[in-house]
């Protein structure tokens, strides 16, 4: 079991949250709390950096969901980036990956 661990940075077209180790029940509270105070602007781009998670569960996605909605609600956009294949395939099977650009690397 890896604790998670969130890291921002501000890239040219807006913040970026590297998620690291289990976003899960017993730690995505922290994202869903963390998720309100970054400050977005019409037009940016919030990135989940999403490469170093080892597992979610549907309370991850959830919070996943939450970054969604805070991104529609200030205007601006959201994409996930690197994201594993283990994530990809349950983003895929319910259907996530609709809602969510995926790009292979947060630089992109």
């Amino acid at each position: 079991m890896s604790p998670l661990k969130i890291t921002t940075r501000d890239a040219a077209t807006g913040p970026v949250l590297e998620i690291f180790g289990e976003l899960d029940y017993d730690n995505a509270t922290e994202l869903r709390e963390l998720i309100p105070t970054i400050p977005l602007r019409p037009g940016q781009r919030l990135i989940l950096d999403l490469g170093g998670m080892e597992f979610c569960d549907s309370s991850g996605l959830s919070a996943l969901i939450a970054a969604y909605h805070h991104a529609q609600a200030a205007q601006a956009d959201i994409a996930l980036a690197a994201v594993p294949a283990h994530t990809l395939r349950t983003l895929r099977i319910v259907g996530l990956d609709q809602i969510f650009p995926i790009h292979p690397g947060s630089a992109e």
